[in-house]
């Protein structure tokens, strides 16, 4: 009878219920309100459904991201090896590589007044690296912070890791992702604040045709000019063009296939959720979190406001032939961004198609972002 009881009580005592916290719980909490907005609301399921299976996981059963040194068989979590190819960027740049298989650079090069409005976007990046530093990060936390406002969550990861700043990379990249994946809630009301029903409603003209040649050159230049200019660029800026050359040389489609399917599915699975399995409520719940949230935030929608009030200025230049919508389109979210600005334009008149013009300032965000990381590694040296 004691062998079945000392059984029984052993069994009890190996289940999670006796040894979570109230901040477990919460953590969880979260984890079911991410999947509902992923699965009933359809917000970028992508993301949030592996980010929040992982936050699940690792509050209900930490040692899933536990490293070999803090488990008693040596051996490691799971999810600690998936997290390492974070810290590698090696999961951030398959991500651009599967982003630029999959994207379609011809709005961009019709349009290049677009790498304006992307460029504005980024504003938001350098006013929130200012704003962490008044609120106590050091230089190189407040940077890795701050590429949240991009919206881009491979390049946030990436920045982290490159400044060291592997302590900060899970709540900074689930503030991105998490702010990528609400793109949909978050812009809106910035650009009808920033906005009038007449510059909404404004109907641009077509793009012109952009030639097989012009889409081949385009990223080999790019890659060219900015890795010379930025070299710590070239595992993001370099894999988007080779991604992009994929798809545009017309000769290697198989690799463009794998690039943009297989592999990107792949990559997503793994990152989303050892990223959420950063989210332990040890590692989450504290006041750097909180402060890394709130500035994500702020710099994500000083970013949108950027390229929405740097779209009313070429709107007035250009005497009216740009919409000022597009410019919300400048963060590095693609292409949710630009769905956005379709979505409010077709709001106030539903025959305006501003999808491609959007792209435009998209793709020039995602370039631009990784630009700013560059940026950032410059000045500190790395």
């Amino acid at each position: 009878m004691s062998y079945i009881l000392d059984t029984m009580g052993n069994l009890l005592h190996q289940t999670a219920f006796l040894n979570l916290t109230w901040g477990n719980y919460l953590m969880i909490a979260v984890a079911c309100l991410f999947l509902y907005l992923a699965i009933a609301r359809g917000y970028e399921p992508l993301l949030l459904v592996p980010i929040a299976f992982g936050m699940l996981l690792v509050n209900i059963y930490p040692d899933i991201i536990a490293s070999p040194e803090e488990t008693s068989n040596g051996i490691g979590g799971l999810l600690h090896y998936f997290y390492l190819m974070d810290e590698w960027s090696i999961l951030p740049s398959l991500i651009f590589l599967g982003v630029g298989a999959m994207t379609d650079f011809g709005p961009l090069i019709a349009n290049p007044i677009s790498f304006l409005l992307g460029a504005a976007a980024q504003f938001g990046i350098f006013g929130a690296y200012l704003l962490a530093i008044l609120m106590g990060f050091n230089d190189k936390a407040a940077a890795a912070v701050s590429i949240i406002g991009g919206a881009d969550g491979p390049t946030s990861i990436f920045l982290a890791g490159k400044l060291g700043q592997t302590g900060l990379m899970g709540p900074i990249a689930v503030a991105a992702y998490s702010y990528m994946a609400l793109v949909p809630i978050i812009q809106p009301p910035v650009m009808k604040a920033l906005t009038t029903k007449k510059e909404r409603a404004i109907v641009m003209e077509n793009l012109r045709p952009v030639s097989k040649l012009e889409k081949i050159l385009f990223p080999i230049v790019v890659t060219i000019v900015v890795c010379m200019i930025l070299p710590t660029t070239a595992p993001l800026v370099g894999m988007l063009m080779l991604g992009n050359l994929f798809r545009e040389s017309g000769v290697v489609r198989q690799l463009q296939e794998t690039a943009s399917n297989a592999m990107m599915y792949i990559v997503v699975i793994l990152l989303g959720t050892s990223v959420g399995a950063t989210t332990s409520a040890e590692a989450f719940l504290n006041i750097s979190t909180i402060k890394i949230v709130i500035l994500g935030l702020v710099a994500f929608v000083f970013g949108t406001a950027a390229g929405v009030l740097f779209g009313k200025i070429l709107c007035v230049l250009t005497k009216g032939k740009i919409n000022p919508l597009i410019g919300s389109a400048g963060v590095s979210a693609v292409p949710m961004a630009a769905r956005v600005s379709q979505k409010v334009g077709a709001e106030e008149d539903p025959t305006n198609f501003l999808l491609m013009h959007a792209m435009g300032p998209n793709v020039a965000g995602v370039i631009g972002t990784a630009v700013a990381a560059g940026i950032f590694m410059a000045i500190f040296g790395i």
